[in-house]
């Protein structure tokens, strides 16, 4: 067996895919790869990203584009600065220079169809990670390599239903409107409480998924609404973090009087549960380098992927985050 059949293998037996048609659950991968990277050297790939309005989001792109200097890969990166139409116009941008491949982190479901053709008219596949988007034809893209954000949400939910005992006035920090991470954690949170009566979500806003704004929601509910508040979930631990501050610049404990939930998982957070302030988080790992350039490699070659591939995550509670912070990458 030569070593390009061996890479593809490994590559294949990283992820189970489903489509939107497909009943069987997908199984959990994680994103290291010990895939060759021989096959990646010399290829061009073009890479969309949102933009970097997290901590998140940072360390995705700095998986994204160190795995691509590993691999001797030309990396072709834009910054969207959080506009679709600007990654739609760097869409345009890797079609017109010929790129073999284009990993692309979408800012928002819909929208995509008109410019994906295009793309596939030039023949050049698309990886999307960590969002997926909503198009007719499934054929636009290879693969999503993405995290469950509904199981995520539920996990959130369950987690805060089993520490209040079923009763909660929450406060709720929407991510960006119209972007899946946003739709799903709200989704399955939603899911998570409902067969607790006496779980309300009293206000929902959103908070953009960045810190600033977040504790500027945050300062609008505790305004409206102020001790009725006995919980916070954010969308995000950057939203999080920026309701933490607001919380205590209120003249109250973050942790104690307003138990806070968020999802992410990125050191900022653990630092947060160390010192009290943040009681649990659930993970969404970002390291996605690995994963995609494994993905550019086998589609290139001719491999079809499977739809879609499920990172795995988990939840961190606050008297955990001790024992795991020195051991966190991003």
């Amino acid at each position: 067996m030569n070593k390009f059949t061996l890479s593809a293998l490994l590559v294949l037996s990283l992820v189970v895919g489903c489509s939107k048609h497909d009943e069987t659950k997908p199984a959990s991968v994680t994103t290291q790869s010990s895939a060759s990277t021989e096959s990646s050297a010399g290829k061009v790939v073009g890479f969309s990203q949102i933009g970097a309005e997290s901590t998140w989001r940072t360390a995705e792109t700095d998986s994204i584009k160190s795995e691509a200097q590993k691999r001797g890969v030309d990396l072709r990166f834009v910054d969207a600065q959080g506009k679709q139409e600007n990654q739609i116009k760097a869409l345009r941008a890797f079609v017109a220079q010929h790129v073999q491949a284009i990993i692309l982190a979408p800012v928002v479901e819909t929208g995509w169809e008109p410019v994906l053709k295009e793309v596939k008219a030039a023949k050049i596949p698309v990886i999307l990670v960590d969002r997926g988007i909503d198009v007719k034809d499934e054929s636009l893209y290879a693969t999503l390599i993405a995290s469950d954000f509904v199981a995520e949400g539920k996990m959130a939910g369950d987690w805060l239903a089993k520490k209040t005992e079923g009763k909660a006035n929450i406060v709720e920090l929407q991510g960006t409107p119209g972007a899946a991470p946003a739709n799903d954690r709200k989704k399955g949170f939603a899911e998570a409480i409902a067969s607790h009566p006496d779980m309300k979500i009293i206000k929902s806003q959103t908070g953009n998924f960045n810190r600033n704004d977040g504790k500027a929601t945050m300062e609008a509910f505790l305004k409206s609404e102020g001790k009725n508040i006995t919980a916070v979930y954010a969308h995000n631990d950057d939203m999080a973090l920026g309701a933490i501050q607001a919380i205590e610049e209120a003249g109250m404990k973050p942790g104690k009087d307003i138990i806070v939930v968020s999802i992410d998982g990125v050191h900022d957070a653990f630092q947060a549960m160390v010192d009290g302030k943040l009681n649990c988080t659930v993970e969404c790992n970002p390291l996605l380098g690995p994963a995609a350039f494994d993905a550019v490699d086998a589609v290139t070659s001719g491999k079809e992927l499977p739809k879609k591939t499920i990172v795995k995550d988990e939840l961190f509670e606050q008297d955990k985050a001790k024992e795991v912070i020195g051991s966190r990458k991003y």
